[in-house]
């Protein structure tokens, strides 16, 4: 499965178990260059007071990967919003 939106793309769907644990396909794992021990971080968005979408990031890229990847996506969510954003403005 591959649906595309900007530099974005879902490379698979993934099913939560019963102990609350995902497992990532070998493919997306091989192609993100994933070792054992490696650390993500996971950056939820709100909507509305709830989680809409929570995404993964390598914790090393994380400053990085928000201001350049999210960061326009954020952005939007916040325009969407009725109140200020962080910086208080609309």
């Amino acid at each position: 499965m591959r649906a595309e939106t900007g530099c974005c793309k879902v490379d698979a769907v993934v099913t939560v178990d019963s102990k609350g644990q995902i497992v990532l396909p070998k493919d997306v794992r091989e192609k993100a260059k994933m070792k054992p021990g490696d650390k993500l971080a996971l950056v939820a968005c709100e909507c509305d007071g709830e989680t809409c979408c929570i995404v993964m990031v390598r914790a090393e890229k994380l400053g990085d990967s928000v201001s350049k990847m999210l960061g326009p996506m954020l952005k939007g969510i916040l325009k969407q919003g009725d109140g200020p954003n962080e910086r208080g403005e609309n």
